[in-house]
Formats: C-alpha cells, structure tokens, sequence
C-alpha cells in the first residue's frame, strides 16, 4: 500500500450535511459551487435537509472542498455510499467533474425511485438483523458499525419488520427517506446510471481506493459503483479492512462527523479525525 504509514481518507455519505458546508465550497472551491448550481438547475445546499437530489451533490462538493484544503497524500480512501463518488475523484480515477455528473444523476435517479423507506436497528448483531430482515421481507441495506445496522424494503413491509423487531426487544428507528435504498427496489436506477459512468473516462488510482459492496480495493469501477446502488454498504467491513491492509489511522474528509464516530465503534483505540470542522473562515 501506497503512504502506509499515512492515514487513509473517508468520504461521507447522506446524512452527513452541515450548516457550514456551503461557506466551505464558497471559499475554497468557488468554480464547484457555480458548477452545481447549474448543472442541479438550483442551488442544492439550502435544500440539502429534503431530497437526496440535493443532498448528495452538495455533501459531494463539501467533500472535494475538504478534500483539497486538507492537502493529504493517504495510504486509502473509502466512501460511505455516495462517498465513492467523491473518493474515486480525490484518488484521480474519476475527473472533479466527471464524476459531480455522475453525483448530480445518481441524487436525480434516487430521489426519483420513492419506492420505500429505511429504518436502523439499535444495538443489533448482524446475525440478527439478517434474521429480523428476513421475517420482514427487507434486505439489511447498510452493516455501519457494531450495533447500527440499516434495513430497507417498503413502508409495509418495514411496518411489519418493525413489529418483529419489538418483539425480539430490538429498538428500531424509522430513517426520513423516501427510497429503499440499497435494495432491489433501486433497480431501475442501475441501468440509466451505468450508461453514464460508460461515458466517462476511469484512470489508475493515485491510491487505492476500497468499494463499500466489497469491502475491497475497487476493481471495476464502472460496474461496481453500478451495482452498489442495489448492494448493502459493508462499511465495517471496509473499515477493518483498511486498517488490516495497513493503514494506522483514518481522516473523515468533508462535513459531519458521521463516519469518525462509527469508526470509533468499529476499531477501538484507532485515531479518527475530522479536521474538516476548521476550514470554514468566520
């Protein structure tokens, strides 16, 4: 691995939009901001809390800002989900605006399919939700980190998976989406979003970069940031793997502290950082 000894840089996924995050792509990436506004037709931060149409976008311009201001040179990098996006582009696989289309069509294509929602369970193994999952008739979506495990399907069926939750003692927290994310129930965005990632151009990575689907180092990158839309994010996975393969400590890179503070459940006594918070000029 490339800088072993340096630490392996982590892109954030939705949820993850701050208040500040606009003043960051502002002042430090001006030419992103004016970028995607356009190519959103408006601007997407104001409108971040909504829609992943906005969220992503914006959480991706955060990120590319962050990325550029901290200077790294990291052993790895992983993104949480639409993370990818922004990972591949800080790794030199993707071109900054490349792969912005791609974020911009993959929020569109999401926001679009309101086919579902999501709910986390509380303090569930894998091995249990895998099993509440499949008494509900929901796929396990995201494995985030020991005792947060996500699980998509229909509002339905998450209405019954829910109920079997309570009745096993799980406490269940009900996500404010409107798709299923990670699912099958994504389906009909693969194909439109795989013939725009054809169109683009993908080089070698200045350092390996690991898929969240596979837990690691990408190898098709086309065809598997196609598929992560319909697979579960195994980010504890991806996260020990990392750390496994050599990298001693990790950097959050963009805005939120989502993902440092999962890590910090999954790898006990390993640094996470999250120097992103200090970028934005008062």
């Amino acid at each position: 691995m490339s800088n072993a000894t340096e630490p392996a840089a982590l892109f954030p996924g939705q949820g993850s939009h701050t208040p500040e995050m606009r003043d960051l792509v502002a002042q430090r990436a001006p030419e992103l901001l004016e970028r995607v506004i356009e190519l959103v037709g408006e601007d997407p931060f104001p409108r971040a809390g909504e829609n992943t149409r906005y969220a992503q976008p914006a959480i991706f311009c955060a990120s590319i800002a962050g990325w550029d201001a901290l200077n790294l040179h990291p052993s790895a990098a992983a993104g949480h989900s639409l993370g990818e996006l922004a990972a591949l582009a800080a790794a030199g696989v993707l071109s900054r605006e490349d792969a912005l289309e791609l974020v911009v069509l993959r929020g569109r294509l999401m926001g679009e399919a309101r086919n579902g929602s999501m709910l986390a369970l509380v303090g569930a193994s894998l091995e249990d939700a895998n099993e509440i999952a499949q008494a509900g008739g929901v796929t396990v979506a995201n494995d985030n980190a020991p005792g947060q495990v996500v699980l998509s399907g229909s509002v339905d069926a998450l209405d019954r998976t829910e109920e079997i939750a309570g009745e096993r003692g799980t406490r269940v927290i009900r996500l404010d989406v409107a798709g299923a994310f990670h699912s099958p129930a994504m389906e009909p965005s693969v194909a439109p979003f795989r013939a725009a990632l054809d169109e683009v151009s993908v080089s070698e990575p200045a350092f390996p970069v690991f898929s969240g689907a596979s837990a690691a180092p990408f190898k098709d990158v086309r065809e598997e940031l196609a598929q992560a839309l319909i697979k579960p994010v195994r980010w504890r996975e991806t996260v020990i793997a990392i750390h496994e393969a050599g990298s001693p400590s990790f950097v959050e890179v963009g805005p939120g502290k989502v993902l440092a503070r999962m890590g910090k459940r999954i790898l006990k006594g390993v640094q996470f950082d999250t120097p992103a918070e200090g970028l934005v000029h008062a």
